[in-house]
């Protein structure tokens, strides 16, 4: 179908929630909460009844945004650059822009930090959130708008919301792709009082693994999700009240499963794994006048085909240099006739791998279940069904060998530094090497900082890129206690170097607790200071920036979160 067929280049809105699973929904049968925002979105367009997408957060994005499975892009880890799609890739939001369309992505974008890895090296015109894994403070937090270091308002995702809605009123006139990858319900478990108050002492639905369930975690999931429902009932809103919604294509999908043992379905697993709950998804897509409502896809489906599939609906002729593992789905729903295949869908990580079909999946140990008759994994049918075991087992085998031949074993990739055409750089305490005594505040490295800073011979490194030569002012965000004032820094690379002394006190203040409505596993934040350490010289090359103290007179130097190079 071409763009004049659906009355000019339709706007598309991709909503994606973090850690949520396909059993946090009223309208998937979980009774323990109320989403009737999402649940109308659903029976107002398509839905579909097995979507997949990966185990764990990176890997989705990197799928959806490319087309491409998540290892032939070069992730294979959720932090400290594994998270980066390869720069040679061609993501969505670059097609759209290249084709007129305004594009902004708000929220949780965990695909690379730095420029040109940077949402605004990669299509996206407007970017505010932030760039790791996860985030530790989810009131009032330290984001970014577009690089630029700047503080929240409020609760991140009502804030994220004001954002779109912004957005959609000031591109009206415009065809706009806008990206909302919500932060939640991800830990750290911190949802408004509001929320909070309807669910602390809510009664769940019981479940296969009752036993292992956090009910206090389990219930602030749920209130966060009854916050996202809000939010996108409040988004929806302004793109009706817009005139939008006849042009407006709106998506919404999850990017693994839930982040805790709780109802979903009597599927078998959660986060992480490779089993149905682990990777099984919502998808719901709404076009008010073009998708008929009410409409239920059973073909298996995932994450790689959103990319070929919304550029299908735009219009858009778009021809790919790599070969797109995706297909679009949209004569599944237009009703278009088409001969369908009976294809395959992967699923990989940690060395855990499974495959499915129409009907049947062989999961990480190879052993093959009929989806058809026990979608809950509880039955092994290998033996009933001989050649589609071995003919899954064949092609899971040749998925494995193209990772294995993919997906590099180290991963040579500096992170770049000094981008000419990019202002902002940000070399968080998450990509840095820590030396001597100093010790990271979790094992989990997203929104982590560094302590126990207390030596000459300690020190933080980053294996860097100079992409060009310039001249840039450097900014450390930190916390020291006053008897500990009085450290000299010095930044060096090569043969460019600065220092400068910590003269000014932060009180290191853990922030969160007060709002966390569970224990959490990660790093408490803190109230950064910053501090100006000065100018410096960099010249183009690769090698290791250094941060170390070359004078620690009362014994410690401080708590480190972040380094800045803005260009001058």
């Amino acid at each position: 179908m071409s763009s004049s067929d659906k009355g000019g280049k339709p706007n598309i809105i991709l909503i994606l929630t973090d850690d949520q699973g396909w059993g946090d929904l009223s309208i998937s049968g979980n009774s323990a909460l109320s989403t009737p925002n999402l649940d109308l979105l659903a029976r107002s367009g398509v839905s579909f009844e097995r979507f997949y997408v990966s185990p764990v957060c990176s890997p989705t994005r990197a799928e959806l945004l490319t087309g491409r499975y998540h290892f032939r892009s070069g992730v294979y880890s959720t932090s400290q650059g594994g998270e980066r799609i390869d720069l040679d890739e061609v993501l969505l939001a670059e097609v759209f822009s290249q084709e007129g369309y305004r594009t902004a992505g708000y929220g949780k974008w965990h695909s690379g930090s730095q420029f040109p890895y940077h949402p605004n090296g990669r299509g996206f015109g407007d970017f505010f959130g932030f760039c790791s894994g996860h985030w530790g403070n989810y009131f009032d937090p330290m984001l970014e708008h577009n690089g630029e270091i700047v503080k929240g308002k409020g609760f991140i995702i009502d804030d994220l919301t004001d954002k779109a809605i912004e957005f959609v009123a000031a591109n009206r006139e415009n065809p706009f792709f806008l990206y909302l990858p919500y932060n939640s319900p991800h830990s750290p478990m911190q949802v408004p009082a509001s929320y909070w108050e309807k669910f602390k002492d809510r009664e769940l639905l019981s479940h296969r693994y009752a036993e292992q369930e956090d009910f206090g975690h389990s219930r602030a999931a749920l209130a966060m999700v009854e916050n996202i429902d809000w939010n996108v009932g409040r988004l929806l809103e302004s793109v009706r009240n817009q005139g939008l919604l006849e042009n407006t294509i709106i998506l919404f999908l999850c990017d693994n499963g839930p982040n805790g043992y709780r109802w979903n379905g009597d599927m078998k697993g959660r986060k992480g794994s490779v089993d149905e709950g682990g990777v099984r998804s919502p998808l719901f897509i709404q076009w008010k006048g073009k998708i008929e409502a009410g409409i239920t896809v059973h073909k298996v489906a995932s994450a790689i085909d959103l990319f070929p599939t919304l550029l299908s609906l735009a219009g858009i002729n778009y021809v790919s240099k790599k070969p797109l593992d995706g297909m679009d789905l949209s004569p599944l729903f237009l009703k278009e006739r088409v001969d369908w295949p009976d294809r395959y869908v992967f699923s990989y990580w940690d060395k855990k791998s499974s495959l499915r079909n129409e009907a049947f999946l062989l999961d990480e140990k190879d052993q093959l279940f009929d989806l058809r008759s026990d979608p809950g994994q509880y039955r092994v049918v290998s033996d009933q069904f001989p050649e589609i075991h071995t003919q899954m087992r064949e092609v899971k085998q040749t998925r494995i060998e193209e990772l294995a031949a993919e997906l590099p074993t180290v991963d040579s990739r500096s992170f770049p530094l000094g981008h000419p055409d990019f202002k902002y750089n940000q070399l968080p305490a998450r990509d840095a090497f820590a030396h001597g005594n100093i010790r990271r505040s979790s094992r989990h490295p997203n929104s982590s900082y560094f302590t126990n800073w207390t030596s000459t011979n300690d020190s933080l490194t980053w294996e860097v890129e100079v992409l060009a030569d310039g001249e840039f002012e450097v900014e450390i965000y930190y916390t020291c206690e006053q008897d500990a004032l009085g450290s000299t820094l010095r930044l060096h690379m090569g043969e460019n170097s600065l220092e400068g002394k910590v003269l000014d006190s932060v009180s290191p203040q853990m922030i969160g607790s007060e709002e966390d409505r569970v224990p959490r596993q990660e790093s408490y934040e803190q109230n950064w200071g910053k501090m100006k350490l000065g100018k410096i010289k960099v010249t183009k090359g690769s090698g290791k920036l250094t941060l170390k103290a070359i004078d620690v007179p009362n014994g410690k130097v401080m708590d480190f979160r972040l380094l800045t190079l803005t260009r001058i």
